[in-house]
């Protein structure tokens, strides 16, 4: 291969190295965004427990007490807006990573064959994550 033929390649596997680097860079930005979304739907998740588990309480403690029973129920009231508020917000949560997802697979998928067929490099992680796997198959 004469010298200019080398260069060209060079070249060329410089300039997919500086395509791959930039995708990488985009990836990790979806990637960290995608985290933080799971973050919040876990959080949202365990809120939710929370409240429920407070429901509870107040159910059995409207039973138990008659006489508080119009402050319980409004202690009811307020907790199950507070619940559907929060599951509202879970729901536009999970959306969110739901979007993010669609963007971040091909993504990866193409960053994952550049660095396999420019570099023969092995793919990226993936993502770990039990609340994505409850999250991103649901359309």
């Amino acid at each position: 291969m004469n010298r200019d033929a080398q260069e060209q390649v060079l070249f060329q596997r410089l300039e997919a190295v500086k395509d791959i680097k930039q995708r990488t860079v985009a990836l990790e930005k979806i990637k960290q965004k995608l985290l933080s979304e799971l973050n919040h739907v876990d959080a949202e998740n365990r809120a939710i427990g929370e409240f429920k588990s407070e429901l509870e309480q107040l159910l059995m403690e409207k039973m138990a007490h008659v006489e508080e029973l119009r402050q319980i129920h409004a202690d009811i009231n307020a907790i199950e807006l507070v619940i559907k508020q929060t599951d509202e917000n879970r729901g536009r949560a999970a959306d969110r990573v739901r979007r993010l997802m669609e963007d971040y697979r091909p993504l990866k998928m193409e960053v994952d064959r550049l660095r396999r067929d420019c570099l023969g490099l092995e793919s990226l992680p993936e993502i770990e994550s039990e609340a994505l796997s409850d999250i991103a198959p649901q359309r």
